[in-house]
């Protein structure tokens, strides 16, 4: 009676224990997956109006661009904030290194430009809402190691669904 009572005990150990490896295979196989591949994103914000909207889009970041230095001036890419690391705000690559980058200082006051030459293993990044961004225009070039990865691909909503450029 007891063997019997037991060998059903490990029988049903056994399985939990296979369901529970399973599981963390699961989560290890999204981890990796979210932090080296691909991950789904929500831009916030209105400093790429028009091209995302203030609320509600869902887009997938691609990261192995990132990884092999494969970013272009026109990419969409997630970055690592310099002045805030807890934020990761989406914004459009205007110029990698040795690029030469003209840009509008105070586009709320006044016209006036200035043309900055992008430092080695830098980007410079702007919003594509020039009147509400917070970019490479108040900061500076962004160092590439902050770049997280290159936004590829709009889920949500529905209608605008597909390519991102």
């Amino acid at each position: 009676m007891g063997v019997r009572k037991l060998q059903e005990f490990l029988t049903i150990a056994k399985e939990g224990l296979d369901q529970s490896f399973m599981v963390a295979k699961f989560f290890c196989f999204l981890h990796v997956t979210n932090t080296y591949i691909c991950s789904p994103v929500l831009p916030e914000g209105p400093s790429m109006l028009p091209t995302f909207s203030l609320t509600g889009d869902l887009v997938l970041v691609e990261r192995i661009s990132a990884r092999f230095g494969k970013v272009c001036p026109g990419d969409i890419v997630l970055v690592r904030s310099p002045e805030n690391p807890r934020k990761t705000p989406i914004k459009r690559v205007k110029g990698v290194e040795g690029d030469s980058v003209t840009y509008i200082v105070d586009p709320k006051n006044s016209d006036r430009r200035k043309t900055v030459i992008v430092p080695k293993g830098c980007v410079w990044i702007e919003g594509d809402n020039m009147y509400n961004s917070n970019d490479s225009r108040m900061f500076g070039a962004v160092p590439y190691g902050l770049v997280q990865g290159k936004v590829f691909w709009r889920i949500w909503p529905r209608e605008r669904f597909g390519s991102v450029r």
